[in-house]
């Protein structure tokens, strides 16, 4: 398993911090807000915001905070909100490509505070088009290995339009094109598969093996301090950390 679906199984085992600073929902509710503004208010003609929805709600966010979020990305209510999406693409310890997605009302604050985590993360901001060629978008699921049969999940998965499942450690990773995502997952829930997460991700092409702890330490340390910032949304990593070491440095 490398990069950002790594950096899920990190963020799965440390538990709902986010959540408990208060960070989590206001970040989900922007990411709402800007896709009923961009693509409509309904999820059935609007995949983006289909997929807000449904990561709220794996998120348990109170289905009145999803519904106001929508009418406020809508315009159907007074609360304006001039939010952009906006990247930023960078190396951090050991050449490893980090390219991270914000939604922000300030692009130069934005622009600031992410330059100032990389520098102080033995990481550097690059140029726009610098990493991003290395990494492409997909539907990803993540189901547990012990919960399920891999025959049984294989054949499932290829009927809901999956492209492949791979076993990572003790996961199995389903990958498919975006606008399958919600097919795939729609079949596991009709199968009664139950699964860890489902989302839309950046996964990398080609890897970065880091095995020594000092640059696992600073990798993660780097990701850590980019989605602790209020306007960033995700952070994608081609890094690839063996086990033992990644059980060294996150213990």
């Amino acid at each position: 398993m490398s990069g950002h679906s790594k950096w899920s199984s990190i963020k799965h085992k440390k538990g709902a911090a986010d959540a408990k600073r208060g960070k989590l929902f206001s970040k989900l509710t922007r990411a709402i807000i800007v896709a009923a503004r961009e693509g409509g208010a309904d999820p059935e003609g609007n995949a983006t915001l289909a997929t807000a929805i449904q990561k709220a709600r794996d998120s348990s966010m109170p289905k009145d905070n999803i519904e106001r979020a929508i009418a406020r990305g809508a315009g159907a209510t007074a609360e304006g909100e001039a939010y952009e999406t906006v990247t930023y693409e960078g190396y951090g310890a050991g050449g490893v490509a980090v390219f991270v997605e914000a939604l922000t009302d300030n692009r130069n604050r934005t622009a600031a505070e992410v330059r100032h985590i990389f520098a102080k993360n033995d990481g550097n901001l690059g140029t726009s088009g610098a990493v991003a060629w290395l990494f492409q978008r997909k539907g990803v699921v993540i189901v547990s290995g012990d919960s399920v049969d891999e025959d049984d999940l294989m054949l499932v998965a290829a009927d809901g339009g999956a492209e492949d499942v791979e076993l990572d450690g003790s996961s199995y990773q389903v990958t498919s094109a975006p606008d399958e995502l919600a097919a795939v997952r729609a079949a596991l829930d009709s199968s009664g598969i139950s699964y860890e997460s489902a989302e839309l991700t950046m996964l990398p092409k080609t890897t970065v093996a880091v095995e020594d702890e000092s640059v696992a330490k600073k990798l993660l340390r780097l990701m850590d301090a980019l989605e602790e910032n209020d306007d960033v949304q995700a952070v994608y990593a081609n890094f690839d950390i063996p086990d033992d070491v990644l059980q060294a440095v996150v213990a």
